[in-house]
């Protein structure tokens, strides 16, 4: 369970309306799709939080890149702890991993070139991990070429990530979050962090971390207090300092957010803010002018819009003095933050079909994805559909109206939560939304059933790739 770690206070008290607050949801909800929670701390106060059912303040959240900022943490600890310095060479750490050849360029790679994301790479060397046939994704980093000097160009390559987490294993003979428990999470009380793991058991470190909305508010608020958390320093304030510091010149991206600069696995923003964020809208945002973080977990594709809104609302609501109470905008505010819901895919709930095809088996043409059958059962109470492919069989039961929370298996991540929604959307077509509500992805499937045959579209919302799959036909046995 989640604990409340951060005291909470109405907007007003921490000198921001309630009313700009609410502009921002409102604008949020319209043009941000889709934002999953939110959670505003000004002064130390939480003033606003709420999570998008069927999101959840108690679930953890994938946070992807997010994550580089824990991983930071850690090296920051390190070196606290006498156990390496930011100027140590990272060919130093993996003799044994290293190419037959090593160049000067990658012989005078450091642990601040890793941080900074200035390792002297033209390419992300994530792809080259992931493909390393023996698994040792650190002698694969090591094998890439690094064609620029080490800190005279910045490309963001979460391999650099997982090298941090690598190096923190080789000296602790633990892995990152083994780590980072009783140094960072337990001290902030997050209490049932998870992270993946590389083939060879060293989390990944760029990615791969799960926390809850305030567990993330609770580390950027430590943050903000330069280290400081209920009274303990958590991490040395001059790591604070350095770590949230332009360090790397990355003026060159094309989205404004992504060009003010980045420090050691933490962007830096506009208005002297800085933020940890991850892919689809995972962000830590703190703003030390204005004494506030901001959380916000997400499914959304392009990032820069979620900030654009934050700078237009509520960057200048942030004021310097207290404001009067005002009741009819906190109970609106309250309101819409406790109602906040994203749409469970809709439509009738029977169809003429429905008594054709129920409990018929339809097989499927051979497919990349091993999806054999489908099956489907269309009640007066409820309608599921069930899918066997490689990994087993599983049932949907489809809300009508809403979401029904089960589990559904979801790629590399295995059998996860899952909420799920349908509809008929014309005599022949039913279509049901599978939200896996710790993530920021949703499956849509689209069936067409034409006699004896069926016809399966499905597309993700979000993807590092094409999010249209492709279409699955078959036929009733």
């Amino acid at each position: 369970m989640t604990t409340k770690r951060l005291p909470r206070s109405t907007p007003e008290a921490q000198g921001i309306s309630s009313t700009a607050i609410q502009n921002f949801v409102d604008a949020a909800d319209k043009t941000v799709h889709d934002i999953h929670s939110l959670m505003i701390v000004r002064h130390g106060s939480v003033v606003a939080e709420g999570w998008w059912s069927p999101f959840e303040e108690e679930r953890n959240h994938v946070l992807f890149s997010l994550s580089k900022s824990f991983t930071s943490s850690a090296i920051g600890l390190a070196v606290d702890e006498g156990l390496l310095t930011v100027n140590d060479r990272v060919i130093n750490f993996f003799p044994d991993d290293l190419p037959e050849t090593v160049s000067d360029n990658l012989a005078a790679m450091t642990v601040y070139h890793l941080l900074a994301m200035f390792t002297g790479h033209s390419e992300d060397t994530t792809g080259y991990l992931h493909t390393a046939a023996d698994g040792n994704w650190a002698r694969a980093f090591l094998a890439q070429p690094v064609p620029h000097a080490p800190g005279t160009h910045f490309l963001y390559n979460t391999g650099a990530t997982y090298m941090l987490s690598a190096i923190i294993q080789k000296l602790t003979s633990q892995t990152l979050l083994d780590y980072l428990t009783p140094r960072l999470f337990a001290p902030l009380g997050i209490a049932n962090p998870t992270w993946e793991v590389c083939p060879r058991g060293i989390n990944t470190g760029g990615y791969g971390l799960k926390i809850a909305t305030e567990d993330i508010a609770v580390f950027g608020q430590m943050y903000l207090q330069e280290g400081v958390w209920q009274g303990q320093q958590i991490l040395p304030a001059a790591w604070v300092a350095e770590a949230t510091s332009y360090h790397s010149d990355n003026s060159a991206n094309v989205d404004i957010e992504w060009a003010q600069g980045y420090g050691y696995q933490f962007w830096r923003c506009r208005h002297n803010a800085y933020r940890g964020d991850g892919a689809f809208g995972q962000f830590c945002l703190v703003m030390p002018e204005q004494d506030a973080v901001i959380a916000i977990t997400s499914g959304a594709g392009p990032m820069q819009p979620t900030l654009d809104l934050i700078w237009e609302h509520l960057l200048p609501a942030f004021g310097a003095n207290v404001l009067p109470e005002d009741a009819a905008a906190q109970s609106r505010l309250q309101e819409t933050l406790t109602g906040l819901a994203i749409p469970p895919l809709t439509g009738e709930s029977s169809s003429p079909v429905a008594a054709q095809v129920t409990g018929r088996v339809y097989q499927m043409d051979e497919n990349m994805r091993g999806i054999r059958t489908f099956t489907f059962d269309f009640g007066l109470e409820q309608n599921i559909c069930t899918i066997k492919g490689p990994e087993g069989e599983e049932q949907m039961v489809c809300g009508r109206g809403e979401w029904r929370k089960g589990e559904s298996l979801f790629a590399q991540w295995g059998r996860q939560p899952a909420a799920v929604s349908g509809g008929w959307s014309a005599l022949d077509t039913f279509g049901f939304r599978v939200y896996f509500y710790e993530s920021p992805f949703f499956v849509t499937y689209t069936c067409r059933f034409d006699g004896d045959s069926l016809a399966v579209d499905s597309a993700l919302n979000v993807a590092f790739g094409p999010t249209e799959l492709p279409r699955l036909v078959g036929k009733a046995r």
